[in-house]
């Protein structure tokens, strides 16, 4: 009999905003945990699932594919 070999976790793709790729682990997590940990205010910026918006409270993990976009706001 073989030892069992580990499972290995699928991670999250994300895109940021300057078009900078990074992986995070597998989750889940919700979308405003996410965005704390990685320093971004929930009020500038809009994420989207695998092309779907989704909310701050929106869980996400294993092999989803997230990107934040950057709010221009102003007058």
């Amino acid at each position: 009999m073989h030892p069992a070999r580990p499972v290995p976790h699928k991670a999250m793709k994300i895109l940021l905003p300057d078009k900078c790729r990074r992986d995070a682990g597998p989750g889940p997590v919700t979308v405003e945990a996410l965005l704390s940990e990685l320093g971004f205010d929930p009020i500038e910026v809009i994420v989207s699932r695998n092309g779907m918006l989704v909310t701050e409270d929106a869980v996400v993990g294993n092999d989803d594919e997230i990107r934040i976009i950057r709010i221009a706001h102003g007058g």
